[in-house]
């Protein structure tokens, strides 16, 4: 066989295709092994580059190629699909994983570790128990609204409720049983979820990076923890804006012909970062409609002009920037900075206007 410069491999369950090129990027190798085959092929093979596509398991295949001397690099899905020609199957995917690798303008994902894929499951266990919380919950009022009883918004107004469907004589048995299902499974449902709070706010305190993300004021503990997580080396990225884009936060480019053109948010990229980063403007915006807040003249003019929505995406695509600069130089987060940076705390009597934190190298 001649000499193989570099493979593209894809994977799945038990069968893997491979599809290797020489310096002339001619192809020399196209291979087909079962599960067990993989590594026991790669080990007996001089140090080369592997590309595979960023999808499940990819990253164990990273650690585990890296551990034999391989350059293993992970392609985006959407990066390596453009590079099929025709049809869909394994042969045309590696070849198109091993294509895509050649490019100079590629990016790669980088390759995460156990510990980080494990913090990783920590966050997606919280979330599903959210989501599967708030499922229970809205079945519980929609069942009970069903016999004439609602309670008012919130989690807290869930276990009173529950209180008087069990002691009101005019719902059926056979309902008020059902209702005491829903209503154990909530409380098993609700002690995973702190369980799985506790760990996350343990895994917070132990992250320097993480309580510095924390000390931007659109970020709490759990979005701190999931950019943490979730960004594995900041520096790929060239500045900020390229990774509030990588969020999705940034606008669509529908430009042409000179003319800007610029539509909504592309909402690419991680789902749950976008949302947290949202979710926290818009937590701040509401303390700044109270009068809890100062906002900077930055986000007071967009207020001004803007909708309470769109200002949220807006200050996010701001947050999301920061805490770029903050993972990337090591410094702390300066409310003095940019006169007042997002926003500052209305002061008490007695209480300086402001505080200064220096910005570390």
């Amino acid at each position: 066989m001649e000499k193989v410069i570099r493979i593209g491999m894809d994977t799945s369950k038990s069968v893997f295709q491979l599809h290797g090129v020489n310096e002339s990027e001619k192809p020399v190798l196209r291979k087909k092994l079962r599960r067990q085959q993989v590594l026991a092929f790669f080990a007996k093979l001089a140090p080369i580059e592997v590309g595979l596509e960023a999808c499940g398991a990819a990253h164990h295949w990273a650690r585990e190629l890296t551990a034999l001397g391989h350059r293993a690099r992970l392609v985006p899905p959407q990066y390596a699909k453009m590079f099929v020609k025709r049809g869909k199957n394994d042969a045309a995917d590696a070849e198109a994983i091993c294509e895509a690798m050649s490019r100079p303008s590629m990016r790669f994902v980088p390759i995460k570790s156990a510990e980080q894929q494990a913090a990783q499951m920590l966050l997606g266990t919280r979330d599903g128990l959210v989501r599967r919380r708030t499922q229970l919950s809205n079945r519980i009022r929609g069942n009970a609204a069903e016999f004439g009883l609602v309670a008012a918004k919130g989690l807290a107004r869930l276990e009173p409720l529950l209180a008087r469907i069990a002691a009101d004589p005019g719902v059926p048995k056979l309902a008020k049983d059902m209702f005491a299902v829903l209503a154990q499974e909530y409380a098993e449902l609700d002690a995973r979820l702190a369980q799985a709070e506790a760990r996350l706010t343990a895994w917070h305190r132990q992250s320097e990076l993480s309580r510095r993300l924390a000390e931007v004021p659109c970020i709490g503990p759990v979005g701190a923890t999931a950019m943490t997580i979730k960004v594995t080396d900041p520096r790929v990225f060239g500045c900020g804006r390229d990774f509030s884009a990588w969020i999705g936060l940034t606008a669509k480019d529908h430009s042409t012909a000179g003319k800007l053109r610029l539509g909504g948010i592309t909402r690419a990229g991680d789902e749950m970062l976008r949302s947290i980063l949202v979710a926290g403007a818009t937590a701040v915006i509401q303390q700044v409609k109270r009068g809890r807040a100062r906002p900077s003249p930055w986000l007071a003019a967009l207020l001004q002009r803007k909708p309470l929505k769109l200002a949220a995406v807006a200050l996010a695509n701001k947050t999301s920037r920061i805490a770029w600069k903050l993972m990337v130089s090591g410094g702390r987060y300066d409310p003095s900075h940019g006169r007042r940076g997002l926003v500052a705390p209305l002061a008490r009597q007695g209480e300086p206007t402001e505080g200064a934190v220096v910005i570390g190298a």
